[in-house]
């Protein structure tokens, strides 16, 4: 008799949760049904951390140091700013990288995260990115590793992309105009446009969109490769050993620098994107005087 009671009564308790559950369903998805459709060549760009999904392959592919992009062959101002200072007061690293990091922010960030929710703009930032950096150094850079990714992406991943997706389009048109258009026009000949660099910041945007990264994930790991190609050069400068790197890229503080420039720069439009360090540009500037150097920048 209580055995009957008792499963009667989870039997009752079961029917109501179902009750419960198929009403939550049904407002879910009558929420859904309110909210705007967004198409799938420009993802929600909420500042959301995405979890593991099928981004996962394509993240940790571009995240790989062995990724050849040549930022290894760059120092982002280190040597140069070592080289101003006494052999035997060598500063922390922390705070030149955090510097780095502040710069790339301020600089570019603002240019990757419009570049990934507008990919048809790729060719237009590009431009716009390229007048308003400065120091020729860090212009250099930035072509170089730009066009480094650009072939990465049509000699390896193109191929597992939707060529129908606004970014594979956009990939696709900035690669012809730049075999098409030379990086140096010679000594007073006209010409109606500008050449097409293919700056770092929006092609990386434009991948990582075509790959289905989420902008989250994109801008964090733009960063944090810089992070890491800093912390590269510093280890073959022999400022820091490489167990001492790693430390630093696996910190609390790392995760909340990248974070907190994010979270910062998630609204700067282009036209405030600006020098955040001017020091930087004055070491990066500096770097070609040096008397002996190992690194590009």
């Amino acid at each position: 008799m209580g055995f009957n009671t008792e499963a009667r009564a989870l039997e009752d308790e079961i029917s109501r949760l179902e009750s419960q559950l198929a009403a939550a369903c049904n407002k879910l998805k009558s929420i859904h049904a309110s909210e705007p459709f967004v198409p799938p060549s420009t993802p929600q760009t909420s500042p959301i951390r995405s979890v593991y999904s099928q981004q996962s392959p394509a993240l940790l592919l571009l995240s790989d140091s062995a990724l050849p992009l040549g930022s290894f062959a760059f120092s982002s101002g280190l040597e140069s700013y070592l080289a101003h200072h006494p052999a035997s007061k060598l500063p922390p690293i922390e705070p030149f990288l955090s510097l780095a990091l502040q710069t790339l922010a301020t600089t570019s960030l603002p240019y990757l995260l419009s570049a990934y929710r507008d990919p048809s703009l790729l060719q237009e930032l590009d431009d716009t990115l390229d007048a308003s950096i400065l120091c020729h150094v860090a212009k250099r850079a930035s072509a170089a590793q730009g066009r480094a990714l650009l072939t990465v992406w049509e000699r390896a991943f193109r191929a597992t992309v939707d060529s129908r997706l606004v970014s594979a389009n956009a990939l696709a048109n900035i690669s012809v105009e730049m075999k098409k258009l030379p990086l140096a026009t010679p000594q007073g000949a006209a010409t109606l446009e500008m050449p097409v660099v293919g700056h770092f910041a929006p092609v990386w945007a434009v991948v990582t969109q075509a790959l289905g990264i989420s902008i989250r994930d994109s801008a964090y790991v733009f960063l944090l490769n810089h992070a890491k190609a800093v912390l590269s050069a510093a280890v073959r400068a022999s400022v820091i050993g490489p167990y001492q790197a790693q430390a630093v890229l696996g910190s609390g503080w790392m995760r909340a620098e990248i974070e907190g420039l994010i979270q910062a720069n998630w609204h700067v439009a282009i036209e405030d994107a600006g020098q955040g360090v001017p020091a930087m540009d004055l070491w990066m500037g500096r770097h070609e005087m040096l008397y002996s150097r190992i690194f590009n920048s």
